[in-house]
């Protein structure tokens, strides 16, 4: 697929769609973030995006502020994110509202990965006599690095991954004795919450959940739903007073257990709430790798991970980090535990390199982002 060369004024439609699009977050996975616009001539006539599961995509959404403004949207050019859906879900085909209302053109940033999509909605839409191109370069690129989760989770079936830790100078993770709260600081703690409420799961291990007996729910104002709670515990020792279970009813539980873990507690924690996922594999990384795909079976795509170090050094070793967000707090520990534990790589050619990577002030910390693999 090859794109078209647009104009200073077409990209600019793109990107207002991308800004639309992303107002969406958190609120309509597993579909993607999809934003679009309707112009004609030098005036855009309608906007609109995926606001929420189940309701109006964004091409019907743009399509009813053309009505909403008075302005009739036969002829004009549609500029939208994603290609458009060709087939029935929980809202019907775009398609099919996009010929009907009589769009000559429609310029798309990005492809559907989807087994459902993949090229169908543009087909039908040539052969229905409209225009389609497809963008190239910078606003292609944006589109697709915005539905990350989605498009992993369309072509593996597992979910997109990102790892979240803080560490100090030295990259520790904690103390020597466990002591983890709190590396980072007041500010970078509020971001993650709403990293949390954007994510459709977020995971630890069960010696974070021992230690720290937390909630991993989304505490921000603009959660439009909380995460569901996963804690790796292969022998199933998550307390039944622990947090995770006392609120199984508010927000979901998961727990990642081994085939050898004993029935009783599993029957006891089920009857609290929690849903259990039995993972096999002979090691961390085949039992991760058995959770991810079991979890993308269940509509998850993506999946926040918290902690701590024996986690992410599990999820390192299985190849399924895909973007890490790194707080480094301006303290030095000293020994203590690092931020992946075990054996790791032999040589540093082999280490798994960082595709891009930004970093910014967040406080007192510093953040480092970085995608480490492009879907």
């Amino acid at each position: 697929m090859v794109g078209a060369s647009l104009t200073a004024q077409e990209r600019d439609r793109l990107e207002r769609a991308l800004e639309l699009a992303d107002r969406g977050r958190g609120a309509v996975s597993p579909n993607p973030l999809v934003g679009a616009v309707i112009a004609r001539g030098e005036e855009v006539i309608g906007e609109g995006w995926h606001a929420e599961l189940g309701g109006l995509h964004a091409e019907r959404a743009a399509l009813e502020d053309c009505h909403a403004r008075g302005e009739e949207p036969r002829g004009a050019t549609m500029y939208v994110t994603l290609e458009p859906c060709a087939h029935h879900g929980r809202q019907p085909p775009c398609v099919e509202a996009i010929v009907e209302a009589g769009i000559a053109r429609v310029v798309i940033a990005s492809d559907d990965p989807s087994e459902k999509a993949s090229g169908r909605g543009p087909g039908m839409l040539r052969d229905a006599g409209v225009e389609v191109s497809f963008a190239a370069g910078e606003e292609a690129a944006a589109a697709r690095l915005l539905n990350q989760p989605f498009r992993k989770h369309a072509r593996t079936g597992r979910p997109l991954v990102i790892l979240k830790m803080a560490l100090s100078l030295d990259g520790r993770a904690a103390t020597a004795g466990g002591d983890s709260r709190w590396i980072s600081g007041e500010r970078s703690r509020e971001l993650v919450h709403s990293w949390r409420a954007e994510a459709d799961a977020i995971a630890v291990g069960i010696g974070t959940a021992l230690r720290d007996d937390p909630l991993l729910t989304a505490r921000v104002a603009t959660a439009h739903r909380q995460p569901a709670r996963l804690v790796f515990d292969s022998a199933a020792r998550l307390p039944l007073d622990s947090q995770l279970v006392r609120t199984a009813s508010q927000a979901p539980l998961l727990l990642v257990v081994s085939p050898k873990a004993e029935r009783e507690r599993l029957a006891a924690l089920e009857r609290a709430g929690a849903e259990v996922l039995v993972a096999g594999g002979a090691d961390h990384p085949e039992r991760v790798r058995a959770a991810l795909a079991d979890l993308g079976r269940r509509g998850i795509t993506s999946l926040f991970l918290e902690g701590g170090p024996t986690l992410a050094a599990a999820f390192a070793a299985a190849g399924e980090v895909d973007e890490a967000r790194l707080f480094y707090a301006p303290i030095l520990i000293g020994g203590g535990r690092a931020a992946l534990e075990g054996e790791g790589g032999a040589l540093i050619a082999e280490a798994p390199r960082a595709l891009a990577a930004a970093v910014e002030q967040v406080g007192e910390d510093v953040l480092i982002t970085a995608r480490m693999r492009e879907w």
